[in-house]
């Protein structure tokens, strides 16, 4: 590891840029590292980005602690990208141990860092850029500026943008996509998607909104015509009826009212959908029927009872989308100073069963004495 080393205190001496670590050797903790410059209080210091499925860590070091981090990282992965000014290393480790370090000069475009602790976000999509469906929706101005109203959900549909770009590899390009979007409502995310997906990335796609109230689908249909996208479709319907499609690539269901979320679930694996995206809401249902005096502490105060039985409902929704087949993260949509209801459930499917989810599952039930109807509708196969 001496070359490694050597490597590692070079870089940070000249104009470091960044360093991302990959490819670990364990995929049961940390995946990915990014290390990037910062100055705070007139001190230069490496700021360590460490992510988890579905976790991100952040330290800052000064250079011969950043050295000494980097140097034992390199014990768990297998790759690093390091750019300097005027130049990028590559550092392969094989399984035996041999390093490879590989160097190439790159353009004089890399002319300065950004040492700020706090920079501004790189969103998908940039404020100053027009774009015509956002104009129409009052979130930005003829000009391609922000209103400053509507700040919060231009975040909101960016980050919703971010989960979508990480589950491109698993979305096809040789042939249409269909998605469904269940309870898209006014669409802001709809219509993000239409234009990420096809203007920006190219895939042929083909989406469905469906919403219950019809003055909505009325105006997003007529916007969808307006904008020129022949395949973005807008529906008036209920989740639970909606059998207008016999295969779906992706389902979409943000905000579904308590068990419309089970039901849009249910849809999903039912269609062997690959992807699917859920930000539930008001999970009332186990608030019902919760059983258990060991709980009793949190379960005799209301507030408390109904923020515990939201958690289980989300929690058992993704042991149930685990024992379909699917690889599910819980991460973390908007910040939670802007709403609670901030949990996005995001579903793979990989067709291999997490050994010993179904147990799981019928002990949790068992000891709160719940039955949802997530599992209720799966195990009667009543959505396939």
């Amino acid at each position: 590891m001496e070359k490694i080393r050597c490597l590692f205190q070079k870089t940070v001496d000249e104009d470091f840029i960044q360093a991302v670590l990959s490819n670990p050797r364990f995929k049961e903790s940390i995946l990915k590292i990014k290390v990037r410059p910062v100055e705070m209080k007139g001190n230069r210091l490496f700021q360590f980005e460490s992510f988890t499925k579905t976790q991100a860590f952040h330290e800052n070091l000064g250079a011969n602690e950043a050295v000494g981090r980097l140097c034992g990282y390199m014990e768990e992965f297998r790759q690093a990208q390091i750019s300097v000014r005027g130049m990028e290393y590559t550092v392969l480790v094989s399984k035996n141990g041999k390093v490879t370090v590989k160097s190439r000069v790159v353009g004089e475009e890399q002319k300065s860092v950004d040492l700020s602790h706090n920079r501004s976000k790189r969103y998908i999509l940039q404020e100053g850029v027009p774009v015509p469906f956002l104009q129409d929706l009052g979130v930005m101005t003829q000009e391609g500026k922000i209103v400053r109203s509507k700040s919060d959900k231009f975040r909101q549909i960016n980050r919703f943008l971010e989960f979508i770009e990480d589950i491109l590899p698993r979305l096809e390009k040789g042939g249409e996509l269909t998605i469904l979007d269940f309870g898209c409502g006014k669409s802001y995310l709809t219509f993000a998607m239409y234009y990420y997906l096809h203007e920006l990335k190219h895939y042929d796609i083909r989406i469905i909104g469906l919403d219950l109230k019809k003055d909505v689908i009325v105006r997003c249909s007529e916007l969808a015509v307006k904008y020129g996208y022949e395949k973005l479709t807008f529906l008036e319907g209920d989740i639970a009826d909606y059998n207008g499609v016999s295969a779906v690539d992706m389902v979409v269901t943000l905000h579904a009212c308590d068990t419309a979320t089970d039901y849009a679930l249910a849809k999903a694996v039912g269609w062997n959908a690959d992807v699917i995206l859920s930000v539930p809401c008001c999970q009332h249902e186990l608030n019902g029927q919760v059983r258990n005096n060991i709980i009793s502490p949190i379960t005799d105060y209301g507030l408390l009872k109904e923020r515990f039985s939201a958690l289980v409902t989300d929690g058992l929704r993704a042991k149930y989308l685990e024992r379909e087949g699917y690889e599910v993260q819980i991460l973390e949509f908007i910040d939670m100073e802007h709403t609670p209801k901030n949990i996005l459930i995001r579903a793979v499917k990989t067709g291999k069963q997490a050994a010993g989810t179904g147990e799981q599952i019928r002990i949790c039930e068992e000891f709160l004495q719940v039955q949802p109807t997530l599992g209720r509708l799966l195990d009667k196969g009543m959505m396939r």
